[in-house]
C-alpha cells in the first residue's frame, strides 16, 4: 500500500497527494496526519490535491474529516490546487466540505494559516470572580 508523505515546514504540515487515493490509502493518510499533528504540535495543515483528477464522495468526506480532526487537535486545514472539474464534481455530489478552507496555491494557504494563527493568539482569559482579562 502506498503512503502519502507528510512534510513538516516550520509549524505547518504539508501533504502533497501525488497518487490516486484508494480508500485504504486515504484512511492511512488520515491516521498518519493526525499522529503527525500531535507529534509536531503543528498549527496548520496544507493539503495539495492538484495532482488529483478525480475526487469521489469518499475522498471528499475524508478531506472534511481530516479538517475536523485537525481542528480538534488545534490545527487549521487548507486544501490547495483544486481543479475546476474536481470542484464541479464535489458540488454535484452535494459535498460542501464543511470546515475545509481552500486556496488556489500553497503561498495563499500559508497566508491564511498565518492569519489564523494571529487570530487564535489573541484571546480572552476568563478568571473566576473577575472581569475578562485580554491575553
Amino acid at each position: 500500500m502506498d503512503r502519502v508523505p507528510v512534510l513538516k515546514i516550520g509549524e505547518i504540515l504539508l501533504v502533497s497527494i501525488q497518487i490516486d487515493l484508494d480508500d485504504q490509502t486515504a484512511l492511512q493518510l488520515q491516521e498518519d496526519l493526525s499522529d503527525r499533528i500531535v507529534e509536531t504540535g503543528a498549527h496548520g495543515v496544507v493539503i495539495d490535491i492538484s495532482a488529483l483528477e478525480i475526487v469521489d464522495s469518499f475522498i471528499g468526506r475524508m478531506l472534511s474529516t481530516i479538517a475536523a480532526v485537525s481542528r480538534v487537535l488545534d490545527a487549521e486545514t487548507v486544501v490547495v490546487g483544486m481543479r475546476p472539474a474536481v470542484a464541479i464534481t464535489l458540488v454535484e455530489l452535494g459535498l460542501s466540505l464543511n470546515g475545509v478552507r481552500t486556496a488556489l496555491n500553497v503561498d495563499k494557504a500559508l497566508e491564511i494559516l498565518a492569519e489564523a494563527k494571529q487570530v487564535r493568539g489573541v484571546g480572552v482569559l476568563s478568571v473566576r470572580g473577575s472581569d475578562d482579562v485580554p491575553l
